[in-house]
């Protein structure tokens, strides 16, 4: 975990200097020094006593890959989106490391792969020590919960381009599989069980068509009181993205586990067509289950058409596992004993006339 840095010359005249440019390096070791605890919680056997913070790369004990016949390398990387505005607005720095996790370690468990370690990237407009900290505190914390390492990463400060207060975030992600137990299409069977795991929120997905509804059209604060939630609106749209990767695990080794669809961007539909393959088909009833409040809220407030709201919100569920039919129950139990709401939401049937990968039928139960 490093941050931007220059040598540190004698000032001896009047000229500019890196801080007069804006970029405070003092305060950028201080970020480092706050983050170290954090990160130091999210190591696993294969990086523990290799460097440290400060270094130039992270480093992971690649011999632990020995107990692969044939290992497979799964990466992955991606960011928060425009949720890191909200956390910005109400000075929220802490959360929204959960959500970097989900979004780039749950991309890399769909192909059964284990999650070993993460690189972050955060760039700001001025460094603020305990707000850099903060948001490292979120992604370490993201990482346990994943099961990963946090090795190494990047503050960098961006004066000029990016205002005091703004900041952005994103990461990247390595995972190890064995290569004849790579998930996938290919795996996928007629008749096979479409498992659905519930979503906490809206995930890390849609929020520029969220805050386009809750503060242009609607007009409302984060601090508006929303009876539908039970909590303010900030509150509600700031709820940390659900880390399934160890869930997903633990499925694999309880359950023949064919496949499993990451639900981001671009809806439940489009997602899991994306590991539906040719000739097959994925039904997904609406019936049941229903959506969260934020959902029909959002919908209602901006009148956003159930198509809008479909291909861009995850409508509740975020991770979905197709298995064998005769393992729904085995994979419904081990989901229910590690605390995750699951359901069996649809099956897999032939494409016959249907031109997509996934269809939804039905409306949602109320």
């Amino acid at each position: 975990m490093s941050t931007e840095s220059s040598e540190r010359a004698p000032h001896t005249g009047t000229g500019a200097s890196y801080a007069s440019a804006g970029v405070d390096i003092e305060a950028g070791d201080r970020a480092v020094e706050l983050m170290k605890e954090w990160v130091k919680k999210t190591q696993r056997p294969e990086v523990a006593g290799l460097g440290g913070l400060g270094g130039f790369a992270g480093l992971f004990d690649a011999s632990a890959l020995k107990r692969f016949d044939r290992p497979l390398l799964a990466s992955a990387t991606d960011g928060v989106g425009t949720k890191v505005d909200i956390a910005r607005q109400l000075g929220v720095y802490d959360t929204i490391g959960h959500d970097l996790v989900a979004m780039v370690m749950d991309d890399i468990v769909v192909c059964g792969a284990e999650p070993l370690f993460m690189t972050d990237y955060i760039c700001v407009g001025k460094v603020h020590p305990e707000r850099v900290a903060a948001i490292v505190k979120g992604i370490a914390e993201g990482c346990v919960l994943a099961g990963c390492s946090l090795v190494g990463g990047e503050t960098a400060e961006h004066p000029g381009l990016l205002g005091p207060d703004d900041f952005d975030v994103a990461g990247a992600g390595t995972g190890a599989v064995e290569a004849d137990r790579l998930l996938g299409p290919d795996r996928i069977r007629k008749g096979d069980a479409v498992i659905a795991m519930a979503a906490s929120g809206l995930h890390s997905n849609g929020y520029s068509l969220v805050r386009h509804v809750v503060f242009d059209r609607a007009g409302w604060a984060l601090d508006r009181r929303v009876e539908e939630f039970g909590r303010t609106l900030g509150e509600e749209l700031l709820e940390p993205t659900k880390i399934y990767s160890l869930d997903c695990l633990a499925l694999t080794r309880t359950t023949d586990v064919h496949a499993f669809s990451h639900i981001t961007g671009g809806g439940l539909a489009a997602n899991l067509a994306r590991v539906i393959p040719d000739g097959l088909h994925a039904i997904v009833d609406r019936e049941t289950w229903t959506p969260g409040a934020v959902f029909d809220v959002v919908g209602k407030a901006g009148q956003v058409e159930r198509l809008e709201l479909e291909k861009t919100l995850n409508m509740g569920v975020g991770m979905i596992a197709i298995v064998p039919e005769e393992s729904a129950d085995a994979a419904l139990t081990t989901l229910a004993d590690r605390g995750v709401e699951a359901w069996v939401a649809g099956e897999i049937t032939d494409r016959g006339d249907h031109t997509t990968g996934a269809a939804l039928i039905g409306d949602y139960a109320k």
